[in-house]
């Protein structure tokens, strides 16, 4: 089976990279420095006129997960907006203030979501008991997991991803992302054979050096995704 590459785009050149590389999807947002957040509705039109794949990043702000009834108003309203777009998908996570999954947050996402696919993203790896979790996320009819293992980052988490493949039994999708580089791109393939796999590509990049409003952002890197890709293609071919 092909492994799905699945780009982590924030900005217009992220997702030009993914439409010239003809990448299968990417996960939309914004202010990847912050880890992400819900892009705005010209980048997600962008997107979708692109011809991409899109699942949207719903995300109202940085930090924790643990959203009050206002954020989670808003999480819906912008579940609803991307369906209304279109978008093949949203791309969510809502925790409580003890770290366990927000069942009932969740429950209502899914259904405003409707036929759109789900995906949980990293703030897995915040809960506490990840086969619980697990098991909830798979109840509420989510398709994928994005996670590192249970850590900050995939090389951390590699052997967590490898139960969490085993656990799953093909119920839900666990995708890797989080740390994913050309060191270590062909161990995951070769030992965790997940059906799909994220990542950004990005580099750090002073932006407008010369204004008084420079910033050092996270730029997608076309070389760095290539050679990604690459190393996924070439697994492709003996899958």
């Amino acid at each position: 089976m092909a492994v799905k590459i699945e780009l982590c785009a924030a900005s217009i050149e992220a997702i030009e990279v993914a439409k010239k590389l003809h990448l299968d999807r990417i996960e939309l947002c914004q202010d990847i420095e912050q880890g992400g957040l819900t892009p705005s509705a010209g980048l997600i039109e962008f997107a979708m006129k692109s011809g991409l794949e899109t699942h949207v990043l719903v995300r109202p702000r940085a930090g924790g997960f643990a959203y009050n009834s206002n954020e989670l108003k808003v999480i819906l309203n912008d579940v609803s907006f991307a369906k209304k777009l279109d978008a093949k998908g949203v791309v969510v996570g809502v925790l409580q203030s003890n770290f366990e999954l927000d069942v009932d947050a969740l429950k209502r996402i899914r259904d405003v979501a409707e036929n759109m696919e789900v995906t949980f993203h990293r703030a897995f790896d915040e809960t506490i008991d990840w086969k619980k979790s697990m098991n909830q996320l798979i109840e509420l009819g989510f398709n994928r997991i994005l996670t590192s293992g249970f850590a900050s980052n995939v090389e951390i988490g590699f052997n967590n991803l490898k139960q969490m493949v085993k656990f799953a039994e093909d119920r839900i999708e666990i995708m890797p992302g989080g740390g994913v580089n050309a060191a270590n791109i062909s161990k995951i393939l070769q030992e965790i054979n997940p059906n799909s796999i994220h990542f950004s590509g990005t580099i750090k990049t002073i932006l407008d050096e010369d204004s008084a409003f420079s910033e050092t952002i996270l730029k997608v890197d076309e070389k760095r995704v290539k050679r990604l890709v690459e190393f996924i293609s070439k697994s492709n071919q003996f899958a």
